[in-house]
């Protein structure tokens, strides 16, 4: 069997199994936080456009970049190797005759597309409702566009990441919730060249420009979300996030490859 055939039954094997999981509906559910948020600020706010433009930013984008994709793509990540140790399902893998790397790329695939979905369709009810007034407006959907790619490229890039750690490392979700809640929080407000040792300072040089909000502020940046961020080019953006999931993804096929796992008692 072709690298390329084996991707593509693993990665409709997992699309399939993944979306029947519990932990699907759990954080499929976990999405609509935005969305009733969504709903309330566009009560409370009725009729004055401009601040929830900027709450939108302010503080859903917040839930989405720095919460929503990473704890998807640490739980979906790391169970790329994980589930099928702890499942004893791994040996069954391993046996078929399916390229060991073609799992990796087959599953973490699969995973990044259900994630993708779960984000596409929190983001794009949240953002609409909060943006009813001006769906005639075809920057509006330029502007959710440019935030489904942001997204899309922070799941790519940290279900690359988990997923190398999950093939390195036991207890490899410990691990990345220091790195995806701890580090990748703390970091970013860093000044200088050290915020760049992060994922997420890469995609929020990739949010879009947004006006001054109503009673004062602004230019690019919101409080919450850009505070002091010194971004990269968006191309050299682009470019670092794309070598970032190619090389992890790499590494984390080349490990599962040589690496001989165990199963516990």
């Amino acid at each position: 069997m072709t690298g390329a055939n084996a991707v593509r039954q693993v990665f409709g094997f997992f699309s399939f199994l993944g979306r029947k999981t519990g932990k699907t509906r759990v954080f499929a559910i976990l999405g609509l936080i935005p969305v009733a948020l969504a709903v309330i600020v566009r009560i409370v706010l009725h009729g004055r456009s401009g601040l929830m433009a900027a709450v939108f930013t302010e503080v859903l984008m917040v839930f989405f970049l720095q919460f929503y994709i990473v704890i998807l793509a640490l739980f979906y990540g790391t169970s790329v190797t994980a589930e099928e140790i702890e499942n004893r399902t791994l040996t069954y893998l391993i046996t078929r005759p399916i390229p060991k790397p073609a799992i990796i790329l087959g599953k973490a695939t699969a995973y990044a597309v259900l994630m993708f979905a779960m984000v596409g369709v929190s983001l794009a009810l949240s953002f609409f409702i909060m943006n009813a007034a001006r769906l005639s407006d075809p920057d509006l959907y330029a502007t959710f566009f440019r935030y489904l790619g942001v997204l899309g490229l922070g799941i790519l890039a940290y279900t690359a990441f988990f997923t190398f750690l999950g093939t390195v490392l036991k207890r490899a979700i410990i691990v990345g919730m220091v790195f995806g809640f701890g580090w990748e929080n703390v970091i970013q407000y860093f000044p200088g060249s050290t915020q760049k040792l992060s994922i997420v300072h890469y995609l929020k040089s990739l949010l879009p420009y947004h006006p001054p909000s109503v009673g004062g502020g602004g230019g690019r940046g919101v409080a919450l979300l850009l505070f002091r961020l010194e971004p990269t080019t968006p191309l050299a953006a682009i470019l670092i996030l794309a070598a970032v999931t190619a090389g992890l993804l790499a590494l984390a096929c080349w490990l599962f490859r040589v690496k001989e796992y165990l199963y516990e008692d």
